[in-house]
This record gives C-alpha cells, structure tokens and sequence, in this order.
C-alpha cells in the first residue's frame, strides 16, 4: 500500500463526462453480455466493451431542491431476529427504457422470504443506489444523472424531503455517516466523493466538501477516476472511497463537525483490477475488495489508528463465465461467512470467512435464478440473501444456512423493473 496526497479539492470538479462513445458511463454493461435487457445499468455500479458498458448514459435534467422543515420521525429501525413483514425498499433507473417510476416499496417475510409489493415512492429520479439513517427515520438515495445529487425520504409517510446536488456526475453510490449527522456519496462520472449534513429532520444541508481523485492517473483507456463506493470504517475514524478509475482505495479523516475530508493513505490494486465495492469483516482489521475489471477479489488489511488499508493477492470469483464482473459482496453479521454477486456468470459466490478474517475460502457458487445481479445484500440477521438482478428486472431471495454458508431459494424471484439495488431492513 502507497500513501500519498492523491485527491484535489475543487470547489466543481470541472467538465463532467458526456457519454460519448468511448467514454467509460455508469451504465456501462448495458448489453455487454448480449441479449440484455434495453435500459439496463451498472450499479453500486460501472465499463465499456471489456469492463465497460456500450452503451451511453441516458441523460435527464436534475432533480430539483426543496427543503423540509422537522417532522416526526418513523418508527426505530427493527432489532435483527424480529420475526414477520419487514421493509424492503428497491432501487431503479427511472429514465431507462423499462425502469420504475422511483423507489420501490416492498415487504419480505422473515421466515419464508416472500416479497410483496406495496407500491413507489415517486419523485425520486434513478434512485439507483439506496441507504438508511442508522435511526431508521430516513431513507437516501443516489440520482445517477449527469448532474449528481442524492435525495433523502421520509419513511413514515413517504415525503421526500429534497435533494442536493453532489457537484459531480453520476451519483453512484452513498452510506450514512455511523454518528447520523453526514452523508457520504460518491460520482462514477466526475470521480468525486461528497460530503452533505444531515438535519434533526432527516433532510440533506448543502454539500459541506467535494474531492476529486487526480493521483495516481488512471490508467490507458479509463479516461479519468470513477469513484465507485465511499464508506466509513467500522471504527468510525476513517471514511474510504473506492475508486474504479484509478485502480486505487483512498482513506479520509472526516471532521465531524465542519464535514471535511482530509486524506490520510491510498492503497493500490495492481494495474487494470478495476476495483468497485469494499466491505469489511465485522472484526474490523479485515476487509473484502471486489474488482470488477480483472475478475478477482481481494482480502484487506485494515489499521484503525491510521486508516491505512493493504491489499491482498487477487484470488478466484469461480465464475466460469468467458466474462464476469464482480459486483458486490456481503458478510454475515458473524463474520462466518461472505458472499460475492457476478455478474456474466450469474451466480452468487460463497466463501468461508477463516483466520479471524484474514482469509477467504472460496465454497463453490450458487445460481442467482436472475440475470446479471448487481447487488446484494442480507437481511439485519443475516438469515436471508437478496439479488438485484439488472437485466431480469427481478430480486431473487436466498435462505442463509448458518452452519455452512449454503443458499437455497426462497420461492420465484420478485417483479421489479431494472432491478440495481435491494434494501432489506
């Protein structure tokens, strides 16, 4: 792992990219695989050709702003292990051709796993990327457009409360801040991360910082940095962003109350890994890194006191597709076991999580019943696995065994258009 000042600070982060052909686009794997559904995208999410997409973004105008004034909050966010209907929220692209009108409002059974719909919140444009306030008052999205921003979602009576622009292109991905108070989004298009408050009422203040990666210089044909993913570190210290563009995770403090990035390490995949999507080992010294354009994944090393990550050989997806794109990778609550969606071979990975989580122990793959599943996620308890499947429009459920790491379908996967993410609370 390098350390270095790789990031300038930019009030804007200049031109962002238009889509034009030969331009990497956050939608990028829209028939990369042939025979894909039109109007599919990358999510959480991004390629051309090889790793990226070939087709160019669909453009919209931005969201408008509006403001809220403080309201009463939703119920607390359930407990893991509580028994019956719980939420489900599910991500879209609302300017594709065949997407969703906007956020989509399920419920799961906890014990079954069966979905049922219960309708859209509207007014949320390409919410393609979705996260909750650790209170479970507020929901946030991210408005994958040329003109970044993301949105926040009163869940009690579905009021959206606004949105802010994020000064980037192709808002992609966001995480909830632990402490509640900021927001942390990142912007495939421009390759910038963001900063924005988060008011008593769940609403979104305006953007307290922007960073855009510029070092190390991406690679030949990446055309720039493609921040993927910008979360926090389970101890609370550090915020890192992770950087499809420039092959690189960079590690931030983040002053918790002026909402400042100042970075403090990267850390280097090897050339053309194309990294996309981190998660950690609820231990917190370990984490696990997806790379999309390389077909590999990654065990990290994590230090707390400094932020510094460093990362592992690549080892195997077991996809056995010619083309495969990992996407996203999800660990039990435990820290037994971890599991990688891919998309091209259209199966969910399963390893065994060893050595305190230091190690990775590929179990074999599962089919994902779906076609091209860009994200995934457990359910609080860890009992139950969901798949976005993109170019299927559907979600498909898994039961979790415990004892083994097995998956086994929970009934026929779930109707929703251009299906990008799925949130189970």
């Amino acid at each position: 792992m390098d350390s270095g000042t790789g990031a300038a600070r930019r009030g804007s982060p200049g031109p962002p990219e238009t889509g034009d052909r030969g331009r990497w686009t956050r939608r990028r794997f829209v028939g990369a695989l042939g025979g894909a559904a039109a109007g599919s995208a990358l999510a959480g999410c991004g390629g051309d050709g090889g790793p990226a997409d070939a087709e160019e973004a669909r453009r919209g105008a931005p969201p408008r702003q509006s403001s809220s004034s403080a309201a009463p909050k939703a119920s607390p966010r359930p407990s893991p292990g509580l028994s019956g209907a719980r939420p489900l929220y599910l991500g879209t692209y609302t300017s594709a051709e065949g997407g969703g009108k906007g956020v989509g409002v399920a419920s799961y059974d906890s014990a079954s796993g069966r979905i049922t719909g219960k309708g859209t919140i509207t007014g949320v444009p390409d919410p393609s990327y979705l996260a909750v306030h650790p209170d479970g008052a507020t929901l946030y999205a991210a408005n994958e457009r040329e003109r970044g921003a993301v949105t926040a979602v009163r869940l009690s009576d579905e009021k959206v409360l606004g949105s802010r622009a994020t000064g980037g292109s192709a808002t992609c991905h966001l995480s909830v801040h632990p402490g509640g108070r900021w927001l942390l989004s990142a912007d495939f298009g421009s390759g910038t991360v963001a900063v924005h408050p988060i008011g008593a009422s769940g609403a979104l203040g305006e953007r307290t910082d922007l960073v855009r990666h510029t070092r190390p210089a991406p690679r030949p044909g990446q055309q720039g940095p493609h921040a993927h993913q910008f979360i926090t570190a389970p101890d609370g210290g550090h915020v890192l962003a992770v950087d499809f563009g420039t092959d690189t995770v960079y590690s931030y403090r983040l002053d918790d109350k002026a909402g400042t990035l100042t970075e403090v390490a990267q850390a280097h995949t090897r050339t053309g890994a194309g990294p996309r999507h981190l998660t950690f080992h609820p231990g917190g010294r370990h984490a696990y890194l997806a790379n999309e354009a390389d077909d590999t994944v990654a065990v990290c090393a994590y230090e707390p006191s400094s932020g510094r990550l460093t990362i592992g050989r690549p080892q195997s997806t077991g996809s056995k597709a010619e083309t495969n794109y990992p996407a996203q990778l999800a660990v039990t609550p435990d820290g037994a076991f971890a599991f990688l969606a891919n998309r091209g071979d259209n199966t969910v990975a399963r390893y065994a999580v060893e050595a305190a989580g230091a190690r990775l122990r590929l179990l074999g793959t599962t089919p994902v019943e779906g076609d091209f599943p860009r994200q995934i996620a457990l359910s609080p308890d860890g009992g139950l696995l969901f798949a976005a499947n993109q170019h299927s429009g559907t979600v498909s459920v898994f039961r979790v065994d415990g004892t083994n790491g097995g998956l086994r379908l929970a009934g026929e996967p779930f109707a929703s258009p251009v299906a990008v993410c799925a949130l189970p609370l």
